[in-house]
C-alpha cells in the first residue's frame, strides 16, 4: 500500500526547517495538519474559585505558548499587571521567543530549556526561593506536578485553560492513510467526533506510552508507536514505517 496522506491531529509547524516538511518533500506525501484540540480560557469566576493570587508569585514557568496565550488572557480580563521583577521560566527558546508578545524581553528575567522539562527543572533551580505559579491546563502531564514538587519547589498549579475537542465536521476521516496522533485527549476527540470511525485499513501512529494506551483503550490498532529505542521522534517512526511498505 502506498502512503499518499498523512494527517496530523495538530497545528501545522511555524517553522520551515519541519521534518515533516523534508519528509514530505522525500517520500512525495501529502501532510494535512489539522488539531483534533484546542484550549479554552476559564472564566474570571472559575479563576477566582482556584483561591490563587498571581501576584503572590515572583516566577511564572510556561510549558507552552498555549499557556502563555491563556494566562495572560485572564490576566488582561482580571486587569493584573505583571511587575518588571517578574521571572518567566520557559520549556523552550521558541516559548520564550512567542513571550515577547507580550513582554519586553529586555527588561525581564527570562530563561528557557531545551524543550525538555527535566532539562527546565534543572536550570530553574537557581529559582528554588522563588514562589512560581505554573499555568495549565485541565488536562497536562503527570510529570509536571511531581518532578516539580520532587525537586522541591515552592509552586502553584493553577489551571488557566480546559482541552477540549474540536470540531472537525469538514474532515473526511477515511481520506487519509495515517492519522497522527500526541495525546489521549487526540483520540477522545476522534471518538466524539466520529463515533462510527471503523479503523481498517487506516493506519495509527501514536507518540507517548499514554497516548499508545489511549488508542488501544479506544479498541483501535495502534501501528506506529514512538518514541521507540529506534525511532525517537515521530518523524524517524513514520519514516521507517513507510520504508517497509514499500
Amino acid at each position: 500500500m502506498k502512503i499518499k496522506k498523512i494527517l496530523v491531529s495538530q497545528p501545522k509547524p511555524d517553522t520551515e526547517n519541519s521534518p515533516y516538511l523534508e519528509f514530505a518533500k522525500k517520500y512525495n506525501i501529502q501532510w494535512i495538519f489539522r488539531p483534533f484540540i484546542h484550549g479554552e480560557s476559564v472564566s474570571a469566576k472559575e479563576f477566582r474559585e482556584q483561591k490563587i493570587s498571581i501576584l503572590d508569585h515572583s516566577a511564572i514557568l510556561f510549558t507552552s505558548r498555549t499557556a502563555i496565550d491563556h494566562f495572560f488572557a485572564l490576566c488582561k480580563e482580571l486587569r493584573v499587571v505583571m511587575p518588571d521583577t517578574m521571572k518567566y521560566l520557559c520549556i523552550s527558546e521558541a516559548t520564550a521567543v512567542y513571550l515577547q508578545k507580550y513582554v519586553q524581553y529586555r527588561k525581564r528575567k527570562i530563561i528557557f530549556a531545551d524543550g525538555k522539562f527535566d532539562s527546565l527543572i534543572e536550570i530553574s533551580k537557581k529559582y528554588i526561593n522563588e514562589k512560581i505559579l505554573v499555568p495549565l491546563s485541565d488536562v497536562h502531564k503527570k510529570e509536571i506536578p511531581e518532578k516539580l514538587t520532587a525537586a522541591k519547589f515552592n509552586w502553584t498549579k493553577a489551571i488557566f485553560y480546559k482541552t477540549v475537542s474540536s470540531n472537525l465536521s469538514d474532515v473526511n476521516i477515511k481520506d487519509y492513510d495515517i492519522i497522527v496522533f500526541f495525546s489521549p485527549s487526540g483520540i477522545a476527540s476522534l471518538k466524539k467526533n466520529f463515533p462510527d470511525f471503523v479503523q481498517g485499513e487506516t493506519y495509527i501512529g501514536a507518540f507517548g506510552p499514554a497516548t499508545g494506551k489511549a488508542v488501544t483503550d479506544a479498541g483501535l490498532r495502534l501501528d506506529i508507536p514512538a518514541p521507540t529505542v529506534k525511532c525517537t521522534s515521530m518523524t524517524a517512526a513514520l519514516e521507517d514505517f513507510v520504508k517497509k511498505l514499500k
